[in-house]
């Protein structure tokens, strides 16, 4: 359209004798309909060829100043010259305002020092405006669209990384949520399974007695910490009352409550609580994790250890908490919970999230690994200084 404008424009002044040097008689005045019709020519390569065309139409720009001239052939040349720096590359868009400004000068000094007219002055004037100007404003109108870009680019590049942050928290949430609802939980379970196979099994009025005594306070103790947990889980605008956390004060209770389940399989528990007294309180983080990894092993010991006693020994000494569970390992006869391996997934990462370390595996002579391991222990170090981070 701007090239069909621009030719019917030129066609129209050159019909009505207006030319732009109409003193200049070397050629007849039809020429100047040459230099037209390339520019025209080259407006359709505007954009797909900037390079090209601008060279080009700086040649015919040149041939028509030898002509009696037309007005739109110079239109079309700033046009081309704007779209050079616009749409070319970017050596090129940062070289042509350069040039045509050095260009634009030196044509005025060398008018003013020829002619030593004022009105000389009017021809730098002219240059500048055909070609130093739309350079100048191609440069303008570039720098705005990248800039444009490269805040779109960022705007984009900080809403993926704000979904990525997003799905990334949604995921140690629910991580978290699994970890706590499988701790919780879990230890009520295996004892519900273990007494109610030994109930089925065993052909015995006081057994079985015991047996759903063991399972009624099991369940109802299921039961509270999944209320508990739903609590934690509503909407955060509704008003919860405080809940007590797990820690290691606990760890008497819950030794008490494994005796009783574990007293038909022939299990004791033991703790060992070899902390200094009077100590630094531990960040709420870690008694947490701690209070979860003895309560795991105390359930998997429930669930696999053979008849013995389980030892759950807790150290604090250069910053670092200690909790070790011995269980009796070997070949176990009886009834016995099914396992699905994520309470040591669980354990590990409650114990890696602090910063901590956590193992797990057969231990003979205090060696873990040892030629005919006696005991599974589990071990975890944790950070007690301040610096914990929450799990």
């Amino acid at each position: 359209m701007i090239a069909v404008i621009s030719v019917l424009s030129g066609l129209a002044l050159w019909s009505l004798g207006l030319y732009t040097t109409p003193f200049r008689e070397l050629l007849p005045a039809w020429v100047a309909l040459l230099p037209l019709a390339v520019m025209g020519v080259l407006e359709l390569f505007r954009r797909t060829a900037p390079q090209p065309a601008l060279f080009i139409g700086t040649v015919a720009l040149i041939a028509d100043q030898i002509t009696v001239g037309n007005l739109a052939t110079v239109f079309m040349f700033t046009d081309v010259m704007y779209a050079a720096v616009v749409y070319g590359h970017p050596a090129m868009a940062r070289r042509l305002p350069v040039t045509t400004g050095l260009i634009t000068v030196a044509v005025t000094l060398l008018s003013v020092a020829w002619l030593r007219t004022p009105d000389s002055v009017l021809i730098g004037v002219i240059t500048g405006i055909v070609c130093f100007g739309p350079a100048l404003t191609g440069a303008s109108v570039r720098n705005h669209r990248e800039a444009a870009e490269a805040a779109r680019l960022r705007a984009e590049q900080t809403a993926l990384l704000a979904e990525m942050d997003r799905k990334s928290a949604i995921v140690a949430e629910r991580a978290r949520m699994a970890r706590e609802l499988h701790d919780m939980v879990a230890n009520h379970l295996s004892a519900i399974a273990i007494h109610s196979t030994a109930a089925l099994s065993i052909d015995d009025a006081g057994t079985s007695r015991e047996a759903l005594g063991v399972i009624r306070e099991n369940s109802v103790q299921g039961l509270s910490e999944m209320r508990r947990l739903i609590g934690l889980l509503r909407e955060a605008g509704a008003e919860q009352e405080p809940v007590a956390v797990p820690s290691l004060a606990g760890l008497e209770a819950l030794l008490a409550q494994a005796r009783t389940t574990g007293s038909a399989s022939g299990l004791d528990f033991v703790l060992e609580d070899g902390r200094p007294p009077g100590g630094e309180p531990l960040p709420a983080p870690v008694e947490l994790a701690a209070y979860r990894i003895v309560q795991e092993s105390v359930t998997n010991a429930l669930k696999h250890a053979v008849p013995g006693t389980v030892r759950v020994r807790v150290d604090r000494s250069d910053g670092l908490l200690t909790v070790r569970v011995d269980s009796p390992y070997g070949e176990r006869t009886g009834p016995r919970a099914p396992g699905s391996g994520a309470g040591l997934v669980g354990m590990r990462e409650r114990a890696e999230l602090l910063g901590g370390e956590f193992g797990a595996g057969p231990a003979a002579g205090g060696v873990p690994g040892g030629a005919g391991a006696t005991v599974w222990r589990v071990r975890a170090a944790l950070p007690a200084e301040e610096k914990a981070v929450e799990a």
